[in-house]
């Protein structure tokens, strides 16, 4: 018994020493591939209050499926009436900048949306264009601050700065701290800062859902802007994992369909 007591322990020591030396690249890497789905569809509610807590909600459809390496998404505001029909396109690139491209029915017209407007807002929300699409894990590096205990989660506190002024620009934050949970490598809470150093917005993210390929979505998430006082809150009404929608559906030329 005394043997099986201490190979157990040993044991035990050995996973802790794994896990304990694991670098914040190597977390957030495991992070970003919980919740990476190679093809899956779904509808949302984008709820979006001003610092009086005035409503705006949007419903909106959105599609994703890997082509190669190049993985695309389309989203599309199916109501209300004002502002149905606008669409987002984005292609998820691996190695290199991603490209979105944005309709407007208002101005019948499919224009690129560039570098230096991916980190502004989202559907006039508190998200931005750039949070809608996978990061460049290779933009950032990455340092773990402490291990916290958020909301019953015992988590890392990683901070994750962004590398250089222009990947700055183009997501619209100088670094974030992210909250990554052990175990399940779930992210449950973001600190973004701004380009002085100064924290600006707060996401969180709750009611995690396990699919059937293993891998977790979020039905909710807030972003909280507490320089100005709005916050937007996305929850997901419908979520499959799979789509049938072929390649040519995912074309800037498709946009106004």
């Amino acid at each position: 018994m005394k043997i099986i007591s201490l190979l157990l322990t040993a044991v035990l020591l050995a996973t802790t020493a794994n896990v304990s030396s694991q670098s914040a690249r190597e977390i957030s890497d495991k992070a970003s591939d919980q919740i990476d789905f190679k093809a899956m569809e779904m509808t949302l509610t984008l709820k979006i209050y001003d610092a009086k807590g005035r409503e705006r909600i949007r419903k909106i459809t959105t599609a994703s499926k890997k082509f190669g390496e190049i993985n695309k998404t389309i989203m599309k505001i199916t109501a209300p009436a004002d502002v149905k029909g606008t669409a987002v396109l984005i292609y998820d690139q691996k190695n290199k900048a991603d490209d979105m491209w944005i309709y407007m029915p208002a101005l019948r017209k499919t224009r690129r949306i560039l570098s230096s407007e991916k980190g502004k807002s989202f559907m006039s929300s508190e998200f931005t264009n750039a949070d809608m699409s996978k990061p460049n894990m290779d933009d950032f590096e990455y340092k773990i601050l402490s291990s916290e205990t958020y909301n019953d989660h015992l988590c890392w506190q990683i901070e994750t700065g962004c590398k250089n002024e222009d990947i700055e620009d183009e997501n619209g934050y100088s670094k974030k701290i992210v909250w990554i949970e052990k175990g399940t490598y779930l992210c449950f809470k973001i600190e973004f800062y701004d380009f002085e150093g100064e924290l600006f917005k707060i996401q969180y993210m709750e009611q995690y859902k396990k699919q059937s390929n293993a891998k977790y979505f979020a039905f909710y998430m807030k972003m909280e802007n507490i320089e100005n006082g709005r916050e937007s809150i996305m929850t997901i009404d419908k979520f499959q994992i799979g789509s049938n929608l072929n390649e040519s559906i995912f074309a800037p030329a498709m946009l106004d369909k």
